[in-house]
């Protein structure tokens, strides 16, 4: 009990200190939304106009700023993100909405799909270290330098531009209307393939090596020795005491990988074009869109925060001396 509510009052602090930093950060950027938008539309706002603009998002120098932080908490509360200036005027939450389903289908599945294959690959080499499986170590070091843009780059010449097997750029075709139906979902796995399968060879590499790094230490502990003493089978030995332990620290990669997977990878989706929260927030920061920077950094915050929590979950789960320590 002691465990679950240090964690809770941990989380509840870190939690208010992210959305108190959310409100202040945009603020402290030169510009705003407003100045922004007149910047683009120049003779066409009348004066009138942006001032009734600037009273809508609290910009203007009547409200002092702790009256603006106490009004987006009000509203926060109250599930209301505001409105996206750059978006017509449109929700904040709706506009997330729309991409957010995007990034989670695309770098989810990607980074799930990667931290899978390099934990088992990763075991398997650590426990038959000294053998051909060895070989595979250069070439996962390899693609763990590579960054991602990079490797998207390398992907649409070759793939795309050379072969013609995959298309550049864009979720799906111009031509195809969203919804359920075989079309568009087909469309969009096809558009989506390339995107991923870069994702997951850039991120292969560092799963493979960390996971391998750790088996080797987890396989000179005594109990390793004893449970082989035992004559126990070495499916057993690997799975049930060396990966087991092996994985804890992974875990807390993976769990951070989650929680970012919300914010995207941002350089990725530019560079295939991809409709996603990533693009979305280098948008909104351009925009100086200040309700949409603060939905996007919050919805990213509350991702990593409940990636966490579920990582300790996991770990009081698999190693039950972090109760024991907590109690």
């Amino acid at each position: 009990m002691r465990f679950i509510v240090r964690r809770a009052l941990f989380y509840l602090f870190t939690a208010w200190a992210a959305i108190t930093i959310n409100f202040f950060l945009p603020r402290m950027m030169k510009g705003d939304p407003v100045s922004a938008f007149l910047a683009k539309n120049q003779g066409k706002i009348s004066p009138e106009a942006a001032a009734a603009l600037r009273t809508l998002f609290g910009l203007d120098q009547e409200t002092p700023l702790w009256q603006q932080y106490l009004d987006y908490w009000r509203l926060l509360l109250s599930g209301d993100l505001g409105r996206s200036f750059s978006h017509g005027l449109s929700p904040v939450t709706d506009v997330i909405a729309v991409a957010l389903p995007w990034t989670i289908g695309l770098v989810g599945l990607a980074t799930i799909i990667s931290f899978i294959l390099g934990t088992g690959l990763g075991a398997f080499i650590g426990w038959r270290r000294g053998s051909r499986a060895d070989a595979v170590l250069p070439i996962a070091t390899f693609f763990s330098t590579v960054p991602y843009f990079w490797m998207g780059l390398i992907a649409i010449a070759v793939f795309s531009t050379t072969l013609g097997w995959f298309p550049a750029s864009h979720a799906y075709d111009k031509g195809v209307t969203p919804g359920f139906n075989a079309e568009f979902i087909g469309s969009v796995i096809y558009h989506g393939m390339l995107p991923a399968l870069t994702i997951v060879v850039a991120s292969l590499g560092g799963w493979i090596l960390g996971m391998r790094n750790m088996m080797i230490t987890v396989l000179d502990e005594d109990y390793i020795t004893v449970a082989q003493a035992k004559g126990l089978p070495e499916r057993q030995v690997v799975t049930g005491y060396a990966a087991r332990n092996a994985m804890l620290p992974q875990l807390s990669s993976f769990a951070l990988s989650l929680g970012f997977i919300v914010g995207g990878t941002l350089v990725m989706e530019l560079v295939f074009s991809y409709p996603g929260v990533g693009k979305l927030l280098l948008d909104a920061t351009n925009a100086k869109d200040y309700p949409l920077m603060q939905g996007l950094f919050l919805v990213i915050t509350l991702a990593v925060l409940a990636a966490n929590i579920l990582a300790d979950i996991a770990y009081a789960i698999l190693d039950p001396r972090a109760r024991q320590l907590e109690a």
